[in-house]
C-alpha cells in the first residue's frame, strides 16, 4: 500500500501539479484537495498521511503573502491539523505555503505560542527567480535527513526569514529546528551575503522545522527539481535520472511507511 498525500489548493496556488507529481514520483498517491472542501469535512485529513501547501499566491497574497489561508487553516482547521501532526503524519509547506505555516499554528514552525517569525520583503526589494545553493545542517526535521549539499530553484518576492526577536532565533538552533540553509557553490556558508543568501534571512536560514521534526516550511521549491533534466545545465552533468530535490519527498514517505502506514 502507498501513502495517501493531500495536496491543497486554493485561488493562487499554481505549484500544485508538480506536487502531485513529486510525491508520486516519490512512492505515494496524491490527490488535489480544495480547501472549501477540507472546510466542510475537516475529518476528511484524517484519511491521508502526508499533508502538501504548495507555492503560488494563494487568494492573491492580498493582505500579506499566505495570510488569508494561514487564517482559514488557523480558524478553521486547527484541530484536524492537531491530531494529524500528533498521529506522525509529516507536512510540507513550499514558497506560499511556508509564508502561511509561519502565519499559523499547525504545530507549528514557532511551536504553540502563536506566531514567532515571519517571511518578510527581500532585502533587495524585488521578486527573484533562480537556483540557489543550499546546506542541511543536523536536525530533527524527517524530510530532509541525508540531503547535504543540493540545489533548487527559488521565485519569491517575501522571502526573508526573520524569527520575532533573540530568543526565538537562539532556540531555533538550540532546538536543531533549522532544517535548510543558503550556501555557496563550495558548500561553505553564505554568511548573509548576496547572492548566496538571496534575500537576507537571518542566519542564512532557507527552511525551518516544529519541534516534532514532522512540519517542515521551505522557501526553495524541491518539487521543481525532481528529475534530473529540470536542471539548467543538466547536458553537462553527471547524469542521473533523479534531482536532489526528490529525497525531501522520498524522505517523509519513507518515514510514513515506517512510523505511520499507510494508505491505499
Amino acid at each position: 500500500m502507498k501513502p495517501r498525500t493531500l495536496v491543497l489548493r486554493t485561488a493562487g496556488i499554481n505549484c500544485d501539479g508538480e506536487t502531485v507529481f513529486a510525491f508520486e514520483q516519490a512512492g505515494a498517491t496524491a490527490d488535489l484537495i480544495h480547501v472549501n472542501r477540507l472546510l466542510e469535512n475537516p475529518a476528511l485529513l484524517q484519511q491521508y498521511q502526508l499533508l502538501a501547501i504548495p507555492g503560488g499566491f494563494s487568494y492573491g497574497d492580498d493582505i500579506a503573502a499566505g495570510r488569508i489561508l494561514a487564517n482559514q487553516m488557523r480558524h478553521h482547521l486547527a484541530e484536524p491539523l492537531g491530531l494529524f501532526i500528533e498521529a506522525g503524519k509529516p507536512i510540507i509547506g513550499i514558497c506560499n505555503g511556508f509564508q502561511g505555516l509561519v502565519k499559523t499554528d499547525p504545530g507549528s514552525i514557532g511551536g504553540r505560542e502563536g506566531q514567532t517569525c515571519t517571511l518578510a520583503h527581500n532585502a533587495g526589494g524585488r521578486f527573484i527567480d533562480r537556483w540557489v545553493h543550499l546546506n542541511t545542517p543536523p536536525s530533527r526535521c524527517v524530510w530532509t535527513e541525508g540531503v547535504g549539499h543540493i540545489e533548487l530553484p527559488i521565485a519569491h518576492g517575501e522571502g526573508k526569514f526573520v524569527p520575532r526577536d533573540e530568543q526565538v532565533r537562539r532556540s531555533l538552533h538550540e532546538n536543531q529546528q533549522v532544517a535548510l540553509i543558503y550556501a555557496k557553490s563550495d558548500g561553505s556558508p553564505a554568511n548573509g551575503q548576496s547572492p548566496h543568501n538571496p534575500n537576507g534571512s537571518i542566519d542564512d536560514i532557507a527552511g525551518v522545522c516544529d519541534a516534532s521534526g514532522l512540519v517542515f516550511g521551505l522557501m526553495p521549491h524541491p518539487e521543481r527539481f525532481v528529475d534530473a533534466i529540470q536542471h539548467p545545465a543538466w547536458t553537462s552533468r553527471p547524469r542521473t535520472s533523479e534531482g536532489q530535490g526528490l529525497r525531501m519527498f522520498k524522505n517523509a514517505v519513507k518515514h510514513v511507511e515506517s512510523a505511520v502506514g499507510a494508505g491505499v
